[in-house]
Order: structure tokens, then sequence, then C-alpha cells
């Protein structure tokens, strides 16, 4: 019995030994990633949030988490993320999820929507409303995980070389807008096309379009937009703007618990940053556009312009419903949501936008 005994204790010792080892081995693998992002090198914001996170990944995890960051002039691809992160060309990416509707429609949702939600409004519903989950329903069968990746805030409704003063100056203007604002464009009788970053100011220059709508003016000034189309709309398209971070279902789940939150953690932080360096660099870029070029002009669409963009969007909502019942699903969650949450809008923050006097 003592030499059982003893040879039970000496298994049991050499036992936890290993798992020891073995956790102590696991715990001191580097874990490296590639991530391919839709922007060019040095893209203020959008590149920076990459960075942010890439960086807090890598302290957090005591170097054991290390992302490589590829731009668009390295993989040529700009909107091919989608399909690089799914054959794990990738690991990772960063885009914008309706950059795929053409691939997967129901991408398109978890961008934006005409008229939809705000940016705090359209947070609360991804990670309390339902909207985690519906968009895990979308991208799971591509091999894919998405997460929410950063909100540029409401944008802008373009920059155009001539005053918009009726629906009919709509009528076969040629303009970059993707998304389901494409479509509602499209619906009023604009030729729309999606033009990768990089080429929109050379499409804008040379007539090729007639008109564009990017983001906003921390990101339109540099692009130099103002130096060719005078007239700059405020919005209606993207009341806010999530992008995301795409992660290849095998190379997730191919990491150590402690490394996925940390992953989670890094990505949900950069990509609030990333609302919050969207604000203050737009209030930065607005001034100064206010001050060194006088002859942009800021222009709200007329009301005939709205109401007829509004028609077209709620008409493609309810056909886009009817054919798909995971479309369905979403339009009703995030109209339902909508419904809830934009009571609190009024009486709080809409409320306090009324009562106080306007600031130029």
């Amino acid at each position: 019995m003592r030499i059982r005994f003893a040879s039970f204790k000496l298994a049991a010792a050499l036992a936890a030994l290993l798992s020891l080892a073995s956790t102590s081995a696991l715990a001191e693998t580097t874990y490296r990633l590639n991530l391919a992002e839709t922007w060019g090198p040095n893209t203020p914001i959008l590149g920076e949030t990459t960075r942010h996170m890439a960086a807090m990944a890598e302290k957090m995890s005591g170097g054991r988490l290390q992302i490589r960051i590829d731009s668009s002039n390295k993989h040529k691809a700009p909107f091919g993320i989608f399909d690089m992160v799914k054959a794990g060309q990738y690991d990772m990416g960063h885009t914008a999820s309706y950059y795929y509707k053409g691939k997967v429609p129901n991408t398109m949702y978890f961008t934006t929507v005409p008229f939809g939600m705000t940016t705090p409004e359209q947070y609360a519903w991804f990670y309390y409303g339902g909207g985690m989950e519906l968009m895990e329903k979308v991208y799971a069968p591509h091999n894919l995980l998405s997460f929410p990746g950063g909100n540029t805030g409401n944008q802008m409704g373009g920059w155009f070389r001539k005053e918009i003063n009726s629906i009919d100056d709509l009528q076969g203007l040629k303009m970059r807008t993707p998304g389901f604002a494409g479509e509602v464009m499209s619906e009023v009788g604009v030729a729309v096309t999606n033009i990768p970053p990089g080429e929109l100011f050379t499409s804008l220059e040379r007539g090729t379009i007639d008109a564009l709508e990017w983001v906003g003016p921390a990101l339109d000034l540099p692009m130099g937009f103002h130096r060719i189309a005078k007239y700059y709309y405020s919005g209606w398209q993207e009341p806010s703007a999530e992008v995301q971070f795409l992660i290849n279902k095998r190379t997730w789940e191919g990491l150590p618990e402690d490394l996925q939150e940390i992953l989670r953690v890094a990505m949900r932080t950069a990509a609030y940053d990333m609302y919050s360096q969207s604000t203050h660099l737009n209030s930065l870029a607005w001034e100064k556009m206010k001050d060194e070029y006088p002859d942009v002009t800021h222009k709200v669409f007329p009301p005939e312009v709205i109401d007829a963009l509004r028609a077209a969007t709620e008409k493609l909502l309810k056909q886009e419903a009817a054919k798909d019942p995971l479309t369905a699903e979403i339009v009703e969650s995030q109209n339902s949501y909508l419904q809830q949450v934009r009571k609190w809008t009024n009486i709080s923050d809409k409320a306090y936008l009324d009562s106080q006097s306007t600031v130029e």
C-alpha cells in the first residue's frame, strides 16, 4: 500500500509539473497576427485606430499578442478585406461593413442606415439591444467575426459642384456614395458609384463624378475636395458610421481565452476613442475651413429633397426586408430600438441643444 501510495503521489506531482510547464509555455507563446485595412498609409483617424488597437493589445498582453498592419498600398485591395480575411490570407481586417453589400447585402446595416440611429444610440443597440448577436448571424457563415471598429459620428452629406435646390437637381448627377445611401440616391435618380478613398480627389477633379460624400471636415479637408466643389452639405445618410474589425474565426479560436479578451477590450476601446477623436478633430477642421476657405458654402438639403430621400429609404427597407428573413429581423430590431431610444434622446440631448443659442 505504501508503495502504491508513493507511486500515486509521484504520478500526481509529475502531472502537476507537466500541467504547469504546459501553462507556462502557453503563456510565453507569442501570437503574431496580420491585419489588412481599407485605408491608405497614415490615414488620419481611421488608420490611427488600428495602430492604437494593436499597441494596446501588445501592451496588455505583455508582448504575447502582436499585430502587423498592412495598408491598402501594400495589399492593393482596399475593398477586398472581407475576402482576404475570410480566406485566411489575413487574420484581421479594418474596413466598413457596407462596402460588401454586393457580396452579402445584410452587411450594410451594421455601418449605418439613412435617417437611423445616432452614434450613442447605435452603440447602445450593438451592446445592449441585440446588434452584436445579429451581426454574428450575418458573418458566421463566412468564417468571420465582426466587431465595432470605430465611429466617425454624423457624417456630412457631401461636396457638390452645384447647389441642390430641388429633387430635379439630383437627376443624372454622378456621385460617389456607398452603402444603403447609394441605393437611396439611385432610387431618386442619382448615378451612383463607389470609388476607393485614394481615387476620390482625382475623380472629382477630372469630372468623373460631380459630387461625393466622404466623412466630415477632419478627413475631408486633407483630401482637398474644397478646392473643386464649393457646396458642402450636412448629412442625412449616415447619422452614425461604424467601421469594423473583422477576424478570421479560426484565428480567433486559436487564441487563448485571455488573449481573446485582451483583443476584445483593445478593439472596443480603440473604437470608442475613434469616435472621441473624430468629434475633436472635426471641430478643429471646421474652424480652419471657415477661416481659410470662406468660399466654401455650408448648405442643408431643402425639405423637398429630404422628404424624397426619406420616402425612398422607407420603400427600399421594406423591399429588402420582404426578400430575406434575416434582413427583416435586422431591420425590425433597428427600427424597434430606434423607437425606444429616440424618446430618451429627444428629451435629453435634443432638448438641451434646442434650448441653447445657436453657435455658428
